[in-house]
């Protein structure tokens, strides 16, 4: 069967840049599922796109579908002839539906029955008359929120469109996409190159453009950027403060991206230097510039998107703009000093955290209690955890974090280190939010880790006792995150705190009316939810997961050790025999009619009494290893029982007619199984 390449492409006005990367996938993704669904071979698809294009380049694409048999089922064989023999209604209905006579049906035989069937030749489509179809079908998919109208045209799209490519091979495919009919001309460059461009094939696309001035291949974009602003930053003596997020929006802002270098006034490398980055990434999308000790140097680098004959005036007018940014940025933070955190606490009274769990002075003081309570646990300074608690959320009172909300924790650093407060204080004041994002660092000194805990256990529960409870992909406080969190801090730590203990004392704090038992099990739920997400991510299996969590460890980080000297154990040679064998003596359990003694009596085979002598050797080897959470060596112990236990039910019967052997049996082996499930219930786990 022969392939071409095709080439399409939606022209139009710049698209919005914070979703271009996702349209762009979307529309590959869309597409491809198409030409799966069809049928439709090809070796290779690649997404394209700029500020004023959507592309999608196929590679060796099937010409046509391939042909095939389609198979109709009809009425059983029993019904399908009459009394006479000659054929039944149901039959020449069948046959009528097909387009077909009687004659040519024919009769499928199988163990569950016998029918009529009528198989019939479909030859397969042209490519070309598929494609504008699964076209338009991927772009009514495409991820947007709001689709927009223009002119007298009543087709939608995020933005209006001007022109569409559709090429296969050398080939237009004519159709009509948006309104627009299908042609070979695409744009290049608004101002360097504004004529239509024929596009003789789908492989002189990417040259075609970039000889256009558009580098059309968002990823390389990225890299140009990328090492523009090293390059440029490198002759300034410096490294570009490179956020990839805003290299991603600047790639989608730019068809062509020139380098352009500014500076400001040195006097704002006084202001902390995260309200500098903020100001120029956030407002300017500028890239800063900083010096090899990760100093702030007074420079930028943006990003035009055009070969400007005067660089020297977009410069000057990029200086011109951040300014006055600069300079409200200094007034913020002249203004904030002038009173300090904690003379803002009495403020938080005028701000509603959530109408059932009252105001944020409200949460700080339940935080401050929470915080005190982990501090003594860990051991740390009771006074100084309950300090940082109530100044936690004070900066948000404050003209900076009101104009940069995401540096809220960040500003409470420094206004509490300007303010005279304890370091471990102003630390945790920005280490509270720790992980910001996933996998992303988590605090360590013993105040951020007691007022990072209290802060996220408290909102978990105080949201979940007001009813607010995630549901799908909606989390309006963020509540995965903060259980997330909470499970990093403590198992990354290596802290043994009880998880389940926290959330009674979160929960003993709130006032307004609840089922306090329903909530509780529902947060205890949601927090397993998340640690078993968290042990998934981290390589551990759904089977070791439930065999632990059969046991009901409640301190996270043990629950850690546990599930890793699971896996462990799983790697052993007796691992499998052992699992079924738990298996076996907990279904044996579960079957017994009667209560299984503690006490085991007298037994009368080889096999059991060694069982017997060899538990309670382990027992006595396991049971300091318990203590010491040295799980894996006490699976280890464990695991020499196999050929022990392997012995017992080739040779014995447990449930003999005699009673009190047969009791003796089971008490005999609870006790072994019961030493296992001392760390996890190994019966859990798939061959």
């Amino acid at each position: 069967m022969s392939s071409n390449d095709l080439l399409f492409e939606l022209g139009g006005e710049e698209l919005p840049p914070k979703s271009l990367k996702k349209l762009s996938q979307s529309l590959l993704d869309g597409m491809v599922a198409g030409l799966k669904e069809a049928g439709l071979n090809f070796s290779e698809a690649k997404a394209y796109a700029s500020p004023r294009r959507l592309a999608v380049l196929i590679r060796n694409l099937d010409s046509q579908q391939a042909d095939k048999v389609v198979e109709k089922r009809g009425p059983a064989l029993l019904a399908a002839y009459g009394p006479d023999g000659s054929p039944s209604k149901a039959a020449l209905g069948f046959a009528a539906s097909c387009g077909a006579s009687f004659d040519q049906l024919e009769k499928l035989e199988t163990d569950k029955g016998a029918w009529l069937i009528f198989k019939q030749a479909v030859k397969g489509q042209a490519t070309a008359e598929l494609i504008p179809d699964i076209i338009r079908k991927s772009l009514a998919q495409l991820p947007i929120a709001k689709r927009m109208r223009w002119g007298a045209y009543e087709h939608e799209f995020v933005r209006p469109v001007h022109n569409a490519v559709l090429l296969f091979g050398n080939e237009v495919i004519e159709a009509e996409i948006l309104g627009l009919k299908t042609g070979r001309h695409s744009f290049g460059h608004r101002m360097h190159a504004p004529n239509p461009i024929e596009l003789s094939h789908p492989n002189d696309y990417v040259d075609q453009l970039l000889a256009a001035k558009v580098t059309v291949d968002f990823e390389q974009r990225m890299r140009q950027i990328e090492t523009g602003a090293q390059q440029a930053a490198s002759q300034l003596g410096g490294i570009a403060h490179i956020d990839e997020d805003l290299l991603e929006e600047v790639a989608a802002l730019n068809e062509w991206p020139v380098p352009v270098v500014g500076n400001f006034d040195a006097r704002f490398l006084e202001l902390p230097q995260e309200v500098l980055i903020t100001t120029m990434q956030s407002n300017q999308k500028y890239f800063p510039v900083k010096n090899a000790q990760g100093g702030l140097l007074p420079h930028f680098i943006t990003f035009a998107n055009i070969e400007s004959s005067n660089p020297a005036s977009i410069r000057a007018g990029n200086e011109r703009v951040v300014l006055p940014r600069l300079v409200d940025a200094e007034f913020f933070w002249k203004q904030d000093r002038k009173q300090s955190l904690a003379d803002r606490v009495d403020s938080l009274k005028t701000i509603v955290f959530q109408k059932e769990l009252g105001t944020l002075f409200d949460k700080t003081e339940r935080v401050a209690n929470l915080a005190g309570l982990i501090a003594e646990k860990l051991g740390a300074d009771v006074a100084l955890a309950r300090r940082a608690a109530l100044l936690a959320k004070t900066d948000l009172m404050t003209n900076m974090v009101g104009e940069f909300a995401n540096l809220q924790g960040t500003m409470g650093r420094y206004y509490a280190a300007a303010d005279g407060e304890d370091m471990a204080v102003a630390q945790a004041q920005e280490e509270q939010y720790f992980p910001k994002q996933s996998g992303g660092e988590i605090p360590q000194a013993p105040i951020s880790v007691a007022l990072a805990l209290a802060e996220k256990i408290d909102t978990l529960a105080g949201i979940f006792s007001a009813g607010l409870i995630p549901t799908g992909d909606k989390d309006p406080y963020a509540l995965r995150r903060a259980t997330l969190g909470i499970l990093r801090i403590l198992i990354e730590n290596g802290i043994a705190l009880d998880v389940v203990e926290l959330l009674d004392a979160a929960l003993a704090q709130f006032s307004h009316a609840f089922d306090k038992a329903e909530t509780r099990h529902k947060v205890i739920g949601f927090i397993f939810d998340r640690l078993k997400g968290y042990c998934l991510d981290q390589g551990f299996s759904s089977d070791e997961f439930e065999a632990v969590l059969a046991v009901n460890p409640i301190r996270p980080f043990d629950f850690w050790l546990r599930i890793k000297a699971v896996q462990g154990f799983r790697a052993l040679p007796e691992a499998e025999s052992l699992a079924a064998a738990n298996k076996r003596i907990i279904n044996i359990l579960k079957k017994s009619e009667q209560s299984v003694s503690d006490s085991i009596g007298t037994l009368v085979e080889v096999q059991e009494k060694n069982l017997l002598v060899a538990a309670e050797e382990a027992e006595t080897v396991i049971l300091p290893l318990l203590e010491e959470q040295n799980y894996p060596m006490a699976l280890s112990r464990l695991a020499q029982l196999r050929e022990t236990v392997d012995a017992f039910f080739d040779h014995v019967m447990v449930n003999t007619d005699d009673v009190a052997l047969r009791n003796s049996r089971l008490a005999l082996l609870a006790k072994l199984s019961s030493q296992f499930l001392k760390i996890a219930d190994i019966s859990k786990l798939q061959s």
